[in-house]
């Protein structure tokens, strides 16, 4: 029971017995049960990826087809190990890879098929600079392992930065007047009116954020 430990810790005796000879019996078969808690644990502990010595979890990866590559945390080897039944049962979906990745704590991606520029096959994984540096190597024994047949993966990276633009206050006023010209040509006199329709505008721009 995982609250075997707590349900021990609360036992308490009368206030007229806690002390003495009945205090230290009480103490001694705390511990006493707390020990044998602990052997009867062991084995089950022996078949925890997260608690168990390593050379059992070698064994438990042998037999989960979890193979530890070179530089690899022993904390992410253990993850993996825990999670290889799961892991092979989403693989090969979408949502399942993405399931995958967040699992080991690599962070979101995105899986983008058929995309234009192309070919048919290949599926993008699109991913940030950090995981890219960060997980390169798990990222493509993830792909080996549990990437679709016959589909080709690349990896996209994309990094997203959210800002704010402002855009600043600005108005301005624009008038057209009429206006007379006179023309002479050798002996002819000729006033030509040259009238523009008047015209006015006003236009003005407010800050926005976005």
């Amino acid at each position: 029971m995982p609250d075997f430990r707590q349900q021990l810790d609360s036992l308490r005796l009368p206030s007229w017995m806690d002390r003495g000879e009945p205090a230290k019996l009480l103490r001694a078969n705390k511990r006493y049960w707390q020990q044998v808690n602990d052997w009867m644990r062991w084995p089950l502990q022996q078949l925890d990826a997260e608690t168990c010595p390593v050379p059992l979890l070698n064994v438990l990866a042998y037999q989960r087809d979890i193979e530890r590559f070179n530089g690899e945390p022993l904390s992410l080897y253990r993850k993996r190990v825990k999670w290889a039944f799961i892991n092979a049962q989403d693989a090969g979906s979408v949502s399942g890879f993405i399931r995958i990745f967040a699992r080991l704590d690599v962070g979101a991606v995105e899986l983008k098929e058929r995309q234009a520029g192309y070919e048919w096959d290949v599926i993008l994984v699109r991913i940030n600079d950090e995981q890219l540096s960060t997980y390169n190597t798990l990222m493509m024994n993830l792909v080996r392992q549990y990437g679709r047949t016959c589909r080709r993966y690349n990896f996209d990276v994309l990094n997203e930065v959210t800002t704010r633009v402002y855009a600043g206050t600005f108005s301005h006023s624009a008038e057209y007047y009429s206006a007379d010209t006179d023309t002479r040509h050798g002996l002819v006199m000729l006033t030509q009116h040259a009238a523009a329709p008047d015209f006015s505008a006003l236009t003005e721009y407010h800050t926005a954020s976005l």
